[in-house]
């Protein structure tokens, strides 16, 4: 009776910190790698093991979240829009800003392009799309997941315009266009986004036993992201050690992305708080892709912005911690 008891604790314990054992591991793992030279040749190969590592365990986690959810629960809501407007529209802002600043003389825009690795690291962290554990992580908090599947799928199609509408005015010597920026987008979005989503629907109709099988697995989809955020955790760790950036604009770069971070959070309680949707809306626009986001970084943009999703990662891991800790412990 008592081994069972013991059982139950470790088992609660490991669900309640689970995210910040993750985290620990993820950047643990990579600082004893860096500490241990005669295993270094191994790195090509294991970087290899874990970026294909990744997009396998996210698409399983989103192929479990839509077997979870009908085809009829997916129908825009209005904080939906009020999400897709603050971080659009706050993206393009922050694009305009430095497009004018380029090719401009003003006190103003000097200052601007002095600190553009800041307002670029803010960029990334406003657009980059909702993470596809999003789902995973509201239906643990008790929201609705069908409403945040269907804003993970608007906002990755809405980057997938905008963004290449911006890269070419941002960096015009890169000689990237938006044919070519918006075709590379799309190939990262449909395999991690639509194919999951076309690949439930088609089991639901062809296999319903094994749909109810996968359907009744959610704790499955919450181990198999905690095994992706400690591959992200050690990912980003990895970028940020390797960055050439100074210590002072690592700092700047770490307060920007947390700053984005609970701007986020709050203006998404703020856009859901009317139609009783807070957690799904704040969540939607919290919670990101960062996989994705340092991606779009260093492929469009200047290398080091990428570091923010690094850190972004850290901020809105805490915060999911806090959450289901909290939420937890009130079902106890």
């Amino acid at each position: 009776m008592k081994e069972r008891i013991d059982r139950g604790r470790v088992l609660k314990f490991l669900k309640d910190w689970m995210l910040v054992i993750g985290m620990i591991s993820g950047a643990s793992a990579y600082l004893i790698y860096m500490q241990i030279p005669s295993i270094h040749s191994a790195g090509p190969v294991l970087e290899l093991i874990c970026r294909k590592a990744q997009p396998i365990l996210l698409f399983l986690m989103l192929f479990i979240s839509f077997s979870r959810i009908e085809p009829r629960q997916l129908h825009p809501t209005r904080w939906n829009i009020w999400n897709l407007l603050i971080q659009v529209g706050s993206f393009l802002l922050l694009s305009l800003a430095v497009i004018w600043a380029m090719h401009s003389q003003t006190a103003l825009a000097a200052w601007i392009l002095r600190h553009r690795i800041l307002f670029e690291a803010a960029m990334l962290c406003m657009i980059c799309p909702t993470a596809t554990a999003c789902a995973v992580v509201t239906g643990k908090l008790g929201g609705d997941m069908a409403q945040v599947v269907m804003y993970t799928i608007t906002i990755n199609l809405a980057v997938s315009v905008v963004v290449p509408l911006t890269v070419p005015l941002l960096y015009p010597q890169a000689g990237i266009t938006f044919v070519a920026a918006f075709s590379r987008i799309l190939a990262k979005v449909f395999p991690l986004l639509i194919l999951p989503c076309l690949t439930a629907w088609t089991v639901r109709w062809l296999l319903p036993r094994f749909h109810e099988w996968v359907a009744s697995k959610m704790n499955l989809s919450f181990y198999l992201w905690s095994v992706s955020l400690t591959l992200a955790i050690l990912m980003s760790t990895r970028a940020i050690v390797h960055s050439k950036c100074s210590i002072l604009t690592l700092v700047g770069v770490a307060l920007t992305s947390m700053l984005c971070c609970i701007f986020q959070f709050a203006a998404g309680r703020m856009t859901g708080k009317r139609s009783g949707n807070r957690i799904e809306a704040s969540q939607s626009l919290g919670q990101k892709n960062t996989v994705f986001g340092i991606w779009m970084g260093y492929t469009f943009w200047n290398p080091l912005v990428s570091v923010a999703g690094g850190f972004y990662t850290i901020w809105h891991n805490i915060h999911n911690t806090r959450q289901l800790y909290k939420s937890a412990n009130k079902k106890h």
